[in-house]
């Protein structure tokens, strides 16, 4: 794994697929994080193409992936929300995105804070990948109010 100081961009090496590329931080600027995994692919993608067919999109070693490759999350705590399970899917399914615990896939929440992140890969742009998840997430968290 190679990153920067800060920890907000990380590169990863060899693992589920052959270079998984990470912007993260805390809080809620999700366009700043956006625009540092597009710069840094971008830069990436001039010494190492990344390989692409232009019916399946980018393709990697892990198959789900296939389309951007890329997984728009959040993690946010919804206790409320997290307790009502069938209308917490329904709102995950309206808008194309799934619901894991904040430990990674398969992994439950004790403390109401999960990994929310875009379902669909294949056929859509990253940027309506991750408004998906922006306005998934936008009503998890009214509906959160609405539940308190």
């Amino acid at each position: 794994i190679f990153h920067n100081d800060e920890k907000t961009f990380l590169v990863w090496v060899n693992e589920e697929d052959h270079l998984r590329i990470i912007s993260m931080q805390d809080g809620a600027d999700i366009p700043a994080v956006f625009e540092r995994l597009s710069r840094a692919a971008a830069l990436i993608e001039i010494e190492a193409q990344f390989q692409n067919d232009e019916h399946l999109g980018y393709i990697t070693s892990c198959p789900t992936n296939l389309g951007t490759g890329m997984r728009a999350s959040v993690h946010i705590k919804l206790p409320k929300l997290g307790q009502q399970k069938d209308l917490f899917q329904q709102i995950a399914d309206k808008y194309h995105v799934q619901i894991r615990g904040a430990n990674g896939e398969h992994s439950e929440t004790d403390d109401g804070i999960y990994d929310i992140s875009n379902k669909r890969r294949l056929g859509f742009s990253e940027v309506q990948l991750v408004q998906d998840m922006c306005t998934g997430v936008k009503e998890m968290m009214q509906k959160e109010k609405e539940l308190r």
